[in-house]
């Protein structure tokens, strides 16, 4: 949870915070270059305003929850909880966090590419008057993703459920982006080839992860876990985009960023914050090339006929084709279709037809013989694709 408040254009909100620092007037404000792997230290909407008009990949927001405690947090055994009770998070008013919203929000949507998107994580207490707004502004959500706390904070009170879940809102700037970073594939490979699901079960930050001053207190108390941010940003964005997080707290989105070889800018009021999260960006170890390559996206790949398998000389005419099993056997007709009995169609819904399936994707069911053994035809749809690749 990050620091940086605003006004809304010129509407101060009654917010009840102490200010460490003073907003260039809007008149003044001059644009620069996008300060790639910077922390800017300041008023969010301020520092935002000098950006580049859609200049940034991904967004990521972490911004006040506005926790409305009433009062000290106790455990049983009458210790203190250590609990968000930062001015920061202090508004006068649900119309005042509202204001708030609005106006980093709309900074936010100025300098997000017409592809780019926005994640955004809140609580109960925020959640859902985020989501209106940012709706109100065009915004089209895509998920909201569950964050399942492995190890939450029990409800001492015992009034309420545990709160063990916080909630991400994804989101496109509009209903007509279409081109948006999802990488679908390389996530379904990491989760034994099944779609990754909008519940994410990851703990807290805890151990070595979590910063701490000379004293040994947090630095940060809302400190969120880079395996939840190396998630967002996996999914969301490419080796060499660029991450904005307007509310960058103890750095954990930069700390990410750099591991995974995104390129951050990050915005924080306090100074504090900044020093330590700079520190700890700076001591990170990039990942090599290889590691953070971008994976091709099957559904972006050139589509490849099974007739141009053919007319390639990669396999001739009249060649047969199995399964892996070796159940069914299909010949190749000169036009790029196979023959099953009586059945002539595509290398799809041949494959198909014979398992009794709605569909098929031929190029991983037929196999043909080779030295060494079995081999699906996809591999010379890879091929064709390569020699396009050279060629290009």
């Amino acid at each position: 949870m990050g620091i940086p408040r605003t006004d809304a254009a010129g509407v101060e909100p009654r917010i009840q915070v102490s200010r460490t620092g003073r907003s260039t007037p809007a008149g003044r404000r001059e644009r620069c270059a996008l300060p790639l792997d910077r922390i800017l230290v300041g008023d969010c909407v301020a520092e935002l305003s000098k950006l580049p008009e859609a200049s940034v990949d991904l967004v990521f927001a972490d911004p006040p929850y506005n926790l409305q405690l009433e009062g000290a947090l106790m455990r049983p055994d009458q210790s203190l909880v250590d609990a968000v009770d930062d001015d920061w998070d202090k508004f006068a008013s649900f119309e005042a966090y509202d204001h708030f919203t609005r106006a980093w929000l709309l900074a936010t949507r100025r300098v997000m590419k017409p592809n780019a998107t926005l994640w955004v994580i809140g609580s109960y207490h925020n959640i859902f008057r985020v989501g209106a707004i940012l709706q109100d502004l065009g915004f089209w959500i895509l998920n909201d993703i569950v964050w399942r706390k492995a190890n939450p904070m029990p409800n001492f009170r015992g009034r309420r459920f545990t709160n063990a879940h916080e909630t991400m809102i994804w989101a496109s700037k509009g209903p007509k982006a279409r081109n948006y970073a999802f990488n679908y594939d390389a996530l379904k490979a990491g989760n034994e080839d099944l779609q990754v699901r909008s519940d994410w079960f990851i703990p807290l930050c805890t151990g070595a992860e979590r910063l701490k001053d000379a004293e040994g207190r947090k630095v940060h108390p809302t400190q969120k876990p880079e395996a939840l941010l190396a998630r967002v940003l996996l999914a969301s964005s490419q080796a060499g985009d660029v991450v904005l997080d307007p509310f960058f707290g103890s750095g954990t989105t930069g700390a990410v960023a750099r591991r995974l070889g995104r390129h951050f800018v990050g915005v924080e009021r306090d100074a504090a914050y900044a020093e330590a999260a700079q520190a700890r960006i700076e001591a990170v170890e990039p990942l090599g090339a290889e590691a953070v390559r971008n994976a091709p996206e099957k559904r972006s790949e050139p589509r490849i006929p099974f007739l141009s398998v053919l007319e390639a000389g990669l396999l001739p005419p009249g060649a047969t084709l199995t399964d892996e099993k070796r159940r069914f056997q299909a010949v190749v007709r000169p036009d790029g279709s196979l023959a099953l009995g009586d059945w002539i169609g595509s290398i799809h819904k041949i494959g198909a037809l014979a398992q009794g399936l709605p569909a098929c994707n031929g190029w991983t069911f037929w196999h043909v013989e080779s030295e060494a053994g079995l081999a699906p035809i996809d591999g010379f749809r890879k091929a064709l694709r390569g020699q396009m690749a050279q060629a290009a």
